[in-house]
């Protein structure tokens, strides 16, 4: 609770936390909009494919770029300004850099960015939460070893989701479930880009108007981008994934803890200490009343039998909503702000030494699902695309399948022919010896040890 006091401290000082931002897209410009409020944060540079982007993203967030950037990184760190660069690893191994925040989106370029960053004692803020759950155990055990921080980006679900469960965990509660909303039909799975804006209510021409991806915003929609989360998720939190995928029950803030408990209590759970993401809509969609669309939540429970009974009581007493027990009960957080809130994250690893959330563990993956009937020779194109959805799986389940992450589903070519709904194999595509793809199956072999067998 004092990270602005540190950090002024550190502007007073003259020591500002210097950052390295690779990728201007959406979350970095939401990021750029409060760094350049925030004392003691320097943005030492921003790497991008494409400077002018990079620049683009400075005007549009409120900067004076005139003023603002600097012809090189020497100049950049004595003067206070940013430095513009294609290079990201010019970037990373810039003098006086403290913070990495990798936020490409892309799971290749975001394990290589950390891992180049950690070589160079650098803390890594990982925004791109496909490249934690492709190898995040392997990246931070590497941080851990290399004594930096590695990072999950808060504001952004995962993280928020981490915190909330740290919050009842250190209370004393039992977690029972924690997670997201979202808006969700079974149909969406089958969405592609080519449909998905008629899911939010948008044109072609208005989501064009507003910069907004269509493959992106697919993922949102058809269930991968939830998969992702809850794995990144349950593998911070010590969690655990569905037997069979996420059930994305549709669910109100006031009837988290009915919903969300175990079947022997009258809950849809298999079991207690699970990730879940519930849906803004109704299976006929109608809204869920008071939904949680944009929000995270924690459903926790005081101590069983008698001993939890003065918990209990507390929790009748203050007011506190809970299942028709007494038992069960939810904390949630309506909103989540994205970009705007990742200064907690560099300020927490720069100033404390602490991540905002971190992968300890493998308990569980996303693999890639066939949207619809696929051709022996048909390329896949990944998450959000036209080809496969990402379903959340236990690591171990994953593992002796041997499903293909979705993470690595991008312009592999099917030896097969596939059926709608059908994990898709490493054993069924043509898949190249790339660094990420070594990376994966390292990170296989290091986390795999506890499965004895597959998940029930």
């Amino acid at each position: 609770m004092n990270l602005a006091r540190l950090l002024k401290a550190r502007a007073t000082a003259g020591r500002p936390v210097r950052v390295g931002l690779i990728g201007a897209g959406k979350f970095g410009s939401m990021f750029l909009s409060q760094l350049r409020t925030t004392p003691g944060l320097h943005l030492l540079g921003i790497a991008d494919l494409s400077v002018p982007r990079a620049r683009a993203a400075l005007e549009r967030t409120g900067w004076d770029v005139e003023t603002a950037l600097a012809p090189s990184f020497t100049e950049a760190l004595a003067s206070g300004r940013t430095m513009l660069t294609e290079d990201a690893d010019a970037l990373i191994a810039a003098d006086g850099l403290d913070v990495v925040v990798e936020a490409t989106g892309s799971p290749a370029a975001g394990a290589a960015h950390a891992l180049k960053a950690i070589e160079h004692k650098r803390h890594v803020v990982m925004v791109t939460v496909e490249a934690d759950v492709l190898v995040g155990p392997l990246l931070a055990a590497r941080a851990r070893d290399a004594g930096v921080v590695y990072s999950m980006g808060y504001g952004d679900q995962p993280a928020l989701v981490c915190e909330m469960v740290d919050w009842a965990r250190t209370c004393g509660f039992n977690v029972v479930c924690a997670g997201k909303g979202t808006k969700y039909l079974p149909s969406y799975h089958a969405s592609t880009p080519d449909t998905i804006w008629s899911l939010y209510g948008l044109t072609a021409e208005q989501a064009a108007a507003g910069g907004m991806n269509a493959q992106m915003f697919n993922s949102f929609a058809d269930g991968t981008k939830s998969s992702i989360e809850m794995a990144a998720i349950a593998n911070a939190a010590d969690l655990r994934a569905p037997s069979d995928g996420l059930l994305f029950p549709p669910c109100g803030v006031d009837d988290l803890a009915h919903v969300l408990r175990p079947h022997e209590a009258g809950g849809i759970l298999e079991h207690a200490g699970t990730v879940e993401t519930v849906s803004s809509l109704e299976r006929d969609g109608r809204p869920v009343f008071r939904d949680l669309r944009w929000g995270v939540y924690v459903v926790f429970e005081a101590e069983r039998g008698a001993s939890g009974d003065y918990a209990r009581r507390c929790f009748k007493e203050y007011g506190v909503v809970t299942d028709a027990s007494g038992r069960y009960t939810a904390l949630y957080r309506p909103y989540h702000l994205i970009g705007l809130e990742l200064g907690i994250s560099v300020a927490s690893a720069a100033l404390r030494g602490e991540p905002t959330g971190v992968t300890e563990h493998f308990n569980a993956d996303v693999v890639a699902v066939a949207k619809r009937p696929l051709k022996a020779g048909e390329k896949l194109d990944g998450e959000g695309g036209y080809t496969v959805w990402g379903k959340l799986l236990p690591a171990a389940s994953s593992l002796a399948r041997g499903a293909l992450p979705i993470g690595l589903a991008h312009n592999v070519t099917l030896g097969r022919d596939m059926v709608e709904g059908e994990v898709i194999g490493w054993a069924d595509v043509t898949i190249a010896d790339t660094p990420i793809v070594r990376l994966r199956r390292e990170m296989e072999r290091a986390f795999s040890a506890p499965f004895s067998a597959v998940a029930e």
